[in-house]
């Protein structure tokens, strides 16, 4: 009885490890790409991530076929929207890092933008996974979008007395 349970157990720590070597890499970066850090430096990212592989590993046992890379992917979103949430009060703005490329979006835009078009999951899945309209989800998605194709300019230097002088 003991050898099958610690059989079964060896087993399960390889196949989550084998879970974690394919999919460990892909997680960090949209975990990367929520918290708008630096890709170098990534506290908060990695946290989301051994939370989501934490969680994940605990319910193993119960996926029953489902896909531990959704399972993995819809705690690390839901971790995040609830820990922004928290920190900051209703998707507040936390502080990006000016080098990441999601550094000009909020981050509930950065949350919608990187499940939809990162990730590649389907605006009703979105909109059920937040709790949001399917609508909202695609015109959040939509100026998330436009936002990041059109960045807005900085001032241009305007003239004073004949001579250029730069805003302020």
């Amino acid at each position: 009885m003991r050898d099958r349970q610690a059989s079964r157990d060896s087993c399960r720590a390889r196949e989550f490890e084998t879970f974690v070597a394919g999919a460990a890499g892909r997680l960090l970066h949209a975990a990367t790409l929520l918290t708008a850090e630096a890709p170098d430096a990534n506290p908060r990212a990695r946290k989301l991530l051994t939370l989501a592989l934490a969680h994940t590993y605990a319910g193993w046992d119960r996926l029953r076929g489902e896909d531990p890379y959704v399972r993995a992917r819809q705690h690390l979103a839901t971790r995040f929207a609830h820990g922004t949430w928290h920190q900051y009060g209703a998707f507040g703005r936390a502080r990006p890092h000016p080098r990441s490329p999601l550094a000009a979006l909020t981050p509930q835009e950065r949350l919608i933008l990187v499940l939809r078009l990162y990730e590649g999951v389907a605006e009703e899945q979105t909109a059920a996974l937040l709790g949001l309209p399917a609508e909202r989800v695609h015109t959040i998605c939509d100026r998330a979008t436009a936002t990041l194709l059109h960045p807005s300019r900085p001032a241009a230097p305007r003239a004073v007395g004949g001579a250029k002088v730069a805003p302020s």
